[in-house]
């Protein structure tokens, strides 16, 4: 093996080039099992980020939805749970036109729903009636806000209208039909909550004209946040709640709630998109879940009779969207190491499958940099959370004494969190020389409730902190170069990369990707699901306005002194182009370095090929005329301003 080369950090020749990012990799969204089959979406960005179902039985997969067909609903704009499958059948949401269609497999799809102004998403099929049940978001009148409901969609008589089943609350989500089709669970909630604030689990009679009767709450309030309410098979409620500070599994049983592995862990996650699953009914004494305890998902078996939880050994440190039968498990797998996968668990012989890779491309793992997950003090006397990913590559060593520059990644939502699941795009900058701290600043999920609830009132004070605690924090410890901090972030991560270069000093530069730069036009120009969300993130608007200006890195340029890159979907509806563009157009009159690429086409987050490929390559660029750094290969510029 030939000795490292000598050169600067950041200035390293990399295997992990866009190019090889963009082109063998896709997304795997929602899984489904029907009978003997597992379904699952595929995003596929070589396609304009297109959306397709895709079948696995008798050991081969095929695709079941053909182009045009783009398996993706708008309801609360994020989406989730487009598609079920059902006896060799799916019924999916067609993102063009927002109607639901009903495909045989192999068969051609026909629309069932008409072509008006509405959206559907998390549907189930109640069979005894035969009909479709599932919530709709109504955008039919204009100038008022979206109108969610649950109806019922009859099957076989087209002639037949659709019937608003419950009505009233803001928000509604998972309906799921008890297994003799008698009783029907859901969820709901209201402005100025989010759905991990606080949610209603309510059951209701299902009478036989098909309307719903004997309406009971079961769990949930204000202060309360309930999430996937499923029926075991002998027709008991199973929910998760964290009423105890952590998302923990419960039953509702003889007219009461029981806990059932009480523990310091997350059963849970925040409900930005539909169809969210942490567990699944093997039996009517087994259960098959996940949960994160610090910072790492776990696989586990609940005995329902001796409530015994026993983990089950898995090389993935991240599990997401696990559905079960009496068979087997399916979860979407990844590892810190290696691409996500659609991972298959053998119940009886308790083996592993990989069905389908994220990417089949194949990095040495000298070129790979694991992350550590650390903790760092932080405002207050608490402490905070984030994964750190030291510079590697095999081919290089950086000259002595010569300290890395920093990525400080700040995740979206910002009720989300970050995961050590493996990332090629945190590798493209590791394997350049970069190091990179992606926090799970306070406010963050995975750490229980009142972690979750730091940032109430304090969004763009706490999550900035932190980000900047964390920054200094091994900057002090001599693994990067204080000189050279940049931070970067996308939509609520994007507002904490402006905060933190606007109203602190310790970054260097930035990168922007679809951020809020004026709170106040966020809540007065954004849809229905998030119009409230800053009531509780900044306080009510108008009457806090002082608040949403004081935090809002637009209205206070004047601080910002270092140059930023902006990314921009010009068909963005969550954080329309404005935003981005008044941050520009300010950083241009005051002479500061900028650039901003506007992508046509594209709405909240980047799903064309070219597009990912020309941002990570422009963000690479930018930095490197700003601290002057040689990139080892030829990238395509971007234009900056006052440069």
């Amino acid at each position: 093996m030939t000795a490292p080369q000598i050169a600067a950090f950041g200035s390293w020749k990399s295997p992990i080039t866009s190019d090889l990012i963009v082109a063998g990799t896709i997304g795997l969204g929602q899984l489904k099992l029907d009978r003997s089959a597992i379904y699952w979406s595929e995003s596929r960005p070589t396609e304009g980020g297109r959306n397709a179902i895709v079948q696995f039985a008798a050991g081969q997969a095929s695709e079941v939805t053909p182009p045009p067909f783009n398996v993706r609903t708008r309801v609360h704009e994020y989406g989730g749970s487009a598609f079920t499958a059902i006896e060799d059948i799916v019924y999916f949401s067609n993102f063009s036109d927002q109607r639901l269609y009903r495909q045989p497999v192999g068969g051609d799809a026909v629309p069932l729903t008409p072509a008006v102004s509405f959206r559907y998403a998390d549907v189930i099929l109640d069979r005894s009636r035969n009909r479709l049940i599932c919530v709709r978001e109504d955008h039919s009148v204009v100038d008022r806000e979206a109108v969610n409901t649950l109806i019922s969609i009859p099957l076989g008589q087209p002639e037949m209208a659709q019937t608003i089943l419950r009505s009233g609350s803001d928000f509604y989500a998972s309906p799921r039909l008890s297994p003799d089709g008698s009783q029907l669970a859901w969820i709901c909630w209201n402005h100025p909550g989010m759905p991990w604030d606080g949610t209603e689990l309510w059951v209701a009679k299902v009478q036989s004209d098909g309307t719903l009767g004997d309406l009971k709450l079961i769990a949930g309030g204000k202060e309360e946040s309930i999430f996937q309410p499923e029926w075991s098979p002998d027709g008991i409620l199973y929910f998760v709640s964290d009423r105890t500070n952590w998302w923990n599994l419960y039953r509702y049983q003889n007219n009461e709630v029981q806990s059932l592995c009480p523990m310091e862990a997350e059963f849970g996650l925040p409900q930005w998109i539909f169809g969210m699953s942490t567990y699944g009914f093997a039996s009517e004494q087994q259960i098959i879940c996940t949960y994160t305890q610090n910072g790492m998902s776990q696989l586990a078996s609940l005995d329902l009779t001796a409530q015994k939880l026993e983990t089950i050994a898995t090389p993935y440190t991240s599990i997401s969207g696990l559905q079960v039968n009496a068979d087997c498990a399916v979860f979407v797998g990844g590892s810190s190491l290696e691409p996500s996968a659609i991972v298959q668990l053998n119940l009886s012989t308790q083996k592993f499958s990989v069905l389908r890779r994220a990417s089949e491309l194949s990095v040495k793992a000298e070129y790979l940099s694991a992350p550590e997950a650390i903790e760092f003090p932080t405002e207050n006397g608490l402490t905070a959370h984030a994964l750190y990913y030291a510079p590697k590559n095999q081919d290089f060593t950086a000259p002595q004494g010569e300290l890395p520059p920093m990525l400080v990644k700040s995740h979206g939502g910002p009720t989300a969190a970050t995961s050590a699941s493996f990332n090629l795009g945190i590798q493209y900058w590791t394997s350049r020389g970069f190091a990179v701290l992606d926090v799970n600043y306070g406010g963050s999920t995975g750490y229980g409730r009142s972690y979750r609830q730091r940032l109430k009132g304090h969004w763009g004070i706490v999550d900035v902190d932190d980000c900047v605690n964390g920054a200094q924090y091994l900057a002090a410890q001599h693994k990067a170069d204080s000189d050279r901090l940049v931070i970067a972030g996308g939509s609520a991560g994007g507002y904490t990369t402006l905060c933190a270069l606007t109203f602190r000093n310790v970054f260097k530069a930035g990168a922007s990707y679809y951020g809020v730069s004026d709170l106040k036009a966020l809540a007065e120009d954004t849809h229905k699901f998030e119009s409230r969300y800053l009531d509780g993130l900044i306080g009510a608007y108008p009457e806090h306005k002082d608040l949403y200006d004081q935090r809002s890195p637009i209205f206070a340029v004047d601080r910002l002194a270092c140059p930023v890159i902006f990314f921009q979907g010009d068909e963005d509806k969550i954080v329309p182009p404005n935003q981005a563009e008044m941050m520009v157009n300010a950083l241009r009159d005051k002479g500061i370095a900028v650039a901003y690429v506007l992508f046509e086409g594209e709405q909240h987050g980047f799903r064309k090929a070219e597009n990912i490929k020309r941002a990570l390559d422009g963000e690479f660029y930018f930095y490197s005329r700003v601290f002057k750094f040689y990139p080892a290969e030829e990238i395509l510029s971007v234009t900056i301003d006052n440069l």
